[in-house]
């Protein structure tokens, strides 16, 4: 069997409600040859003592500029064969890192992998799943929301061909990282549940959606990509859910100034 080694890059900060939790899911997988590394970013809850507990990990605690930071931090440390993040309160389902290693073995063709994912509540009870393969470069665009971040997987060398993740977003760095990968590769699918993603109010996510907003107008600007009636339609809901006459809105209008694609 050919050897593949899987590192997972953790960014952390003041998570010591779920951190445990994360570590331990990593740990209960069906392959040997995994590395956890977490970036904590100088956490004073508690965090630190719960990363002392594991001798495997590869942790270090300090300040840094915010989670992006703390993802590149931890993809300059990554030796696996494939790589990915984890955030500190999300969680792997148990024993599917064997399927995902057996998949890249057997496809040397897939530079990235994703598969299905479940949405927890903060006690972890179940309240979702989004399945089946749905997602490409175009779907991306159309819809940012659908990134299933905890349940991608990618060969490292992907980190070297498209670089990190942008240090300038905070909320959306996934997105614009995939949309960058998926200029260059196809994305690969198993049709198994291989992580949990805590929704919850204090959610980074959920609690700034009127700056996500703002982000993902950004992110379409840099990446040349201009409006077409999927991802108009996308922003105007997302900005009717948030505010129209602030930030949002304002990028909003301005990205309107761009000439509209006429698919």
């Amino acid at each position: 069997m050919i050897p593949l080694k899987i590192s997972i890059v953790t960014p952390s900060y003041n998570q010591a409600e779920f951190i445990e939790a994360t570590i331990r899911s990593v740990m209960h997988q069906d392959h040997d040859d995994v590395e956890h590394i977490v970036i904590d970013g100088g956490s004073t809850d508690g965090t630190t003592a719960v990363l002392k507990k594991y001798a495997h990990l590869h942790w270090v605690s300090e300040k840094d500029s915010g989670q992006s930071n703390a993802i590149n931090k931890g993809f300059a440390r990554a030796t696996g064969d494939v790589v990915a993040w984890l955030n500190s309160d999300d969680y792997y389902e148990e024993n599917v890192f064997g399927a995902v290693a057996d998949y890249f073995r057997s496809h040397p063709d897939c530079m990235l992998l994703y598969g299905n994912i479940t949405f927890v509540g903060r006690d972890g009870r179940p309240l979702y799943s989004i399945t089946g393969d749905t997602i490409d470069y175009d779907a991306l665009i159309a819809c940012p929301d659908i990134v299933r971040q905890p349940s991608f997987f990618w060969r490292r060398e992907v980190i070297t061909e498209v670089g990190g993740v942008d240090e300038n977003l905070h909320l959306v760095m996934d997105f614009d990282f995939l949309l960058r990968i998926g200029k260059k590769h196809r994305f690969h699918f198993v049709n198994r549940n291989l992580s949990y993603y805590r929704y919850y109010r204090d959610n980074k996510s959920l609690s700034q959606a009127r700056r996500q907003t703002v982000e993902i107008c950004r992110v379409y600007a840099k990446n040349g990509i201009g409006l077409n009636r999927r991802n108009a339609r996308y922003l105007a809901g997302k900005v009717a859910r948030t505010f129209v006459l602030g930030p949002a809105g304002s990028a909003l209008r301005r990205l309107l100034g761009r000439p509209a694609e006429t698919s």
